[in-house]
């Protein structure tokens, strides 16, 4: 049995794997690193890093070659997503919200004709996506939401706001969430692709945030925006159930940033130990600090085996609910308590900005915020235990 388990559960990387940490890594330093604070001060979202990006494939990991992807599994995303996130966050939250949320959505629940339409243009980088669910007075509870569509002939007109929303302004295409039927009705939910160029959707105020500040936040605001039926994902009513199901996948996507965050800092604080000299030796040789450096590498391993086995039944077609939530709950708390640790070896030093820690301490907090917080996930995994 145990042989069995030990086979089913390998995640030893791979060549693909490898080879394509490698190229990430290699992009990253060449065309992120250089920029991060800069992008991080202006608040800057670097749009043509990201048309860079899809020629690499980076915008379309998951999507099959037919439709222009990469066409690679989660564990090639996990790699992905992980590596940029190492040397800055917010490029990486971007990439996981593009590639699991608006483009996962569409690779999930479109028809053929739409996958042709769109999927090309987001996996190549083209195009930039995003996704709505989130409302002012929603939050965690997306059935009371109040952006409403009604059916006008062949259109459906949508009005409302939403908000938190990832490439709010620059996105070329939005998969949109909206109340089609009555409030709390789970059957009362449908999701609609929106383009760019379709009159009456605007993006609103711009969120000046404590960290990811190169990834852009905006409210986005439907005024009577018309959009013909063949835009619609799947049938009426569904949106809900798809958007729970494609929020599985997206928590492998902040279990992912998470970790890499969590690397970084730990890399980051490694070397700075081995480096700064105190009573005559380096820190790393202190207790307390190698101490904190073996719980950082510990809580890491952890968190990517948590995460890496929600990839594999992910990649097997297999319910990851569960351990979905549970990769994302824990490595999103794992970045938080590492990046923390990283900023007290570092001591006066991590908290200025000449540091890499403090990007990381700052960064690493939405991790356990967005696409559900620390404590949905309990939710959902007690949920999932107690059925």
């Amino acid at each position: 049995m145990d042989t069995i388990i030990a086979n089913e559960m390998n995640f030893a990387s791979t060549e693909s794997e490898t080879m394509i940490a490698q190229m990430v890594r290699d992009f990253a330093e060449k065309h992120i690193r250089p920029n991060v604070m800069t992008w991080d001060e202006s608040q800057e979202f670097p749009i043509d890093l990201f048309h860079k990006m899809g020629e690499l494939g980076f915008m379309g990991v998951l999507v099959p070659e037919q439709y222009g992807g990469a066409g690679l599994s989660y564990f090639e995303y996990v790699t992905v997503v992980s590596e940029i996130a190492k040397v800055c966050g917010s490029i990486g939250l971007s990439v996981a919200a593009h590639n699991s949320l608006c483009t996962g959505h569409i690779l999930q629940f479109a028809n053929e004709t739409q996958k042709q339409q769109w999927l090309p243009k987001l996996a190549s980088g083209e195009w930039i996506g995003a996704w709505g669910l989130t409302e002012p007075g929603t939050g965690s509870d997306a059935m009371n939401m109040k952006c409403v569509a009604h059916k006008d002939g062949d259109e459906w007109v949508i009005n409302g706001t939403k908000c938190w929303i990832t490439h709010g302004k620059s996105s070329d295409i939005m998969v949109v969430l909206v109340r089609t039927g009555e409030v709390r009705d789970p059957r009362g939910i449908t999701a609609f692709a929106v383009e760019k160029s379709t009159p009456g959707i605007s993006a609103g105020k711009k969120e000046n945030k404590l960290g990811m500040r190169a990834s852009e936040t905006t409210e986005v605001i439907f005024d009577n925006c018309r959009v013909h039926k063949s835009n619609m994902l799947g049938n009426i009513g569904e949106g809900f159930v798809q958007a729970m199901k494609v929020l599985d996948g997206g928590r492998i996507s902040i279990a992912a940033l998470s970790l890499g965050i969590a690397k970084g800092a730990f890399e980051a604080s490694c070397k700075y130990a081995k480096e700064r000299e105190q009573f005559g030796k380096p820190i790393a040789e202190f207790q307390g600090i190698s101490f904190k450096i073996a719980d950082m590498a510990t809580k890491i391993e952890a968190a990517e085996l948590l995460t890496m086995q929600a990839a594999d039944l992910k990649n097997k077609h297999l319910k990851m609910t569960k351990e979905a939530a549970m990769a994302k709950y824990y490595a999103s708390e794992v970045a938080v308590q590492v990046s923390t640790d990283a900023v007290q070896i570092f001591g006066g030093y991590g908290y200025t900005k000449d540091f890499p820690v403090e990007k990381y301490y700052r960064d690493s907090k939405l991790c356990t915020i967005g696409e559900g917080t620390s404590e949905i996930q309990k939710v959902v995994i007690a949920r999932e235990l107690l059925r």
